[in-house]
């Protein structure tokens, strides 16, 4: 964006501000008057000019104590003036220097002299804000509790703040400004830093990076480190904006560490969807069975025995819709205690047939293809937490199959140094944007994750972040010529003793 350079004329002779007018007026300046000393200061203070031209011998409030003035107030100490006066003694001179200012025209004006003297005060005095800028914003980002770095158009690390610096293992440096035009960070690029040590999720997101996505809206970017055997989880959010300066096209990148709160929130969903899990199926069979029973036995038992049971039927039914209520409105409190622990992927067809029990998916089979010494592996995520993710994919696949009856596939199978878990339905067709942003958490810096994707709500957010936590990838696909997807997680082997 091009900068105007506003310029404050200042001289009680109307005549001499016209000529001054007309000097100036090609040159692509913003123009302001003042016709006396009190009027100067007073448009000073509102416009914080880049220059003024200040006439020397005015009536009442002269040029000289105007500058004193000037140099006084702290809003407006540092803009440049040029006095303009007939006087061409020393003395003069030199008192003008006294008062603080920058720059003399002499009148009668030179018209080149003048010009040229104006721009060049001008561009310095622009060329001085942005220095102010640039070490306020280095301040501030200096002391930020969030990372943050400026790369260049081909993604050059041209600075990084200090706790940037530690989220990428960066050396310290007394200062790090960013490097001249032209000149090629030592740093490598972002993408390079990033990927030593973190895994980039969702991978679809940071096939554009650091520019917005193909639909024009930026898709909220992470950065995972999994957990270890020696070190936690560790979660960065990423944003990049565009900036545009004289040394070209950069881009801002903040580094926000969500660790905090995307634990909390996947502490919160894995309590709640195993409170869930848990009281809602009995609850819902006993009510159930005691539905049927009340048909059966009420020619059976006479009539105070049926009462007695009537009333307990009553008070299961209450106790039934009491649970459902604490569920739907229930926050479970951030000290839930991190999931943790291991699974086999031999418990996984039991865990299958278990949910299934509530589910009810009439067409559901699971195909087991696992060498014999992967039966003796784990992967990093423990049973409650497998689950709650077959759970969540099951669940998915009846609640969105048009009439409720898919006909589902459970694949455990071998990949390169892991385990891949597919889940197949013949439901829903899902567009290429549904499925770029189905595993998309929408981290919200204000108020956690929303994950109020319409039609997909929390869960499969969720499913992607217990997984990415591990170091696991997720993806999902249409089905080649039938309906339906192809839901994929990808696991990593525990590590061991002695490696992995």
């Amino acid at each position: 964006m091009t900068h105007t350079s506003t310029i404050l004329i200042v001289d009680d002779e109307p005549s001499a501000r016209d000529t001054l007018e007309g000097l100036l007026f090609r040159e692509d300046y913003e123009l302001a008057f003042a016709s006396s000393g009190p009027e100067a200061l007073k448009r000073a203070a509102e416009l914080t000019p880049d220059v003024i031209l200040l006439d020397v011998m005015m009536p009442g409030m002269d040029g000289f104590e105007v500058c004193k003035r000037l140099r006084a107030d702290p809003l407006v100490a540092q803009v440049p003036v040029i006095l303009v006066t007939a006087l061409d003694d020393r003395d003069s001179r030199l008192r003008g220097i006294e008062a603080g200012a920058d720059d003399f025209v002499s009148k009668p004006y030179d018209r080149a002299e003048l010009r040229a003297r104006v721009r060049t005060i001008t561009q310095l005095n622009r060329y001085r804000r942005l220095l102010q800028e640039q070490a306020k914003f280095e301040w501030v980002v200096e002391q930020a509790d969030d990372g943050y770095l400026i790369v260049s158009e081909d993604d050059q690390v041209l600075y990084a703040n200090p706790q940037a610096r530690l989220c990428f293992g960066l050396p310290s440096l007394d200062s790090a400004p960013p490097p001249a035009s032209g000149v090629e960070s030592t740093l490598g690029t972002f993408l390079e830093l990033a990927r030593q040590q973190y895994a980039c999720e969702p991978q679809e997101a940071w096939t554009t990076w650091p520019a917005l996505s193909d639909d024009g809206v930026q898709s909220p970017r992470y950065l995972v480190r999994p957990k270890s055997s020696t070190a936690a989880e560790f979660w960065l959010h990423i944003d990049a904006i565009e900036m545009v300066s004289h040394t070209g096209r950069t881009h801002l990148v903040r580094a926000r560490d969500v660790t905090a709160s995307v634990v909390n929130r996947l502490n919160v969903w894995t309590f709640q969807g195993l409170v869930n899990h848990k009281l809602r199926t009995p609850l819902t069979m006993t009510v159930g069975y005691m539905d049927i029973l009340a048909e059966d036995l009420k020619d059976r038992l006479d009539a105070e025995t049926f009462a007695f049971f009537v009333r307990l039927h009553d008070n299961v039914s209450d106790l039934e819709d009491r649970v459902l209520g604490i569920l739907k409105y229930m926050d479970a409190p951030d000290r839930v205690e991190a999931d943790t622990g291991s699974c086999s992927p031999a418990e996984i067809p039991a865990l299958v047939a278990e949910i299934n029990i509530s589910l009810e998916i009439e067409s559901l089979s699971v195909v087991y293809d696992l060498a014999d010494q992967l039966e003796k592996t784990c992967v990093p995520i423990s049973r409650r937490a497998m689950e709650l993710i077959l759970w969540e994919l099951l669940q998915n696949a009846k609640k969105f199959h048009p009439q409720g009856l898919p006909a589902v596939e459970v694949k455990v199978s071998e990949t390169t140094g892991g385990v891949r878990l597919q889940v197949r339905d013949d439901g829903l067709t899902l567009s290429p944007e549904q499925l770029l942003k189905l595993w998309t958490p929408y981290y919200q810096a204000e108020s956690g994750f929303s994950g109020q994707v319409p039609g997909m709500g929390l869960g499969l957010p969720m499913v992607a972040a217990l997984v990415w936590r591990v170091g696991g990838t997720c993806m999902a696909h249409n089905r080649q010529g039938e309906p339906g997807i192809v839901v994929e997680l990808n696991l990593p082997l525990e590590e061991q003793d002695g490696g992995s």
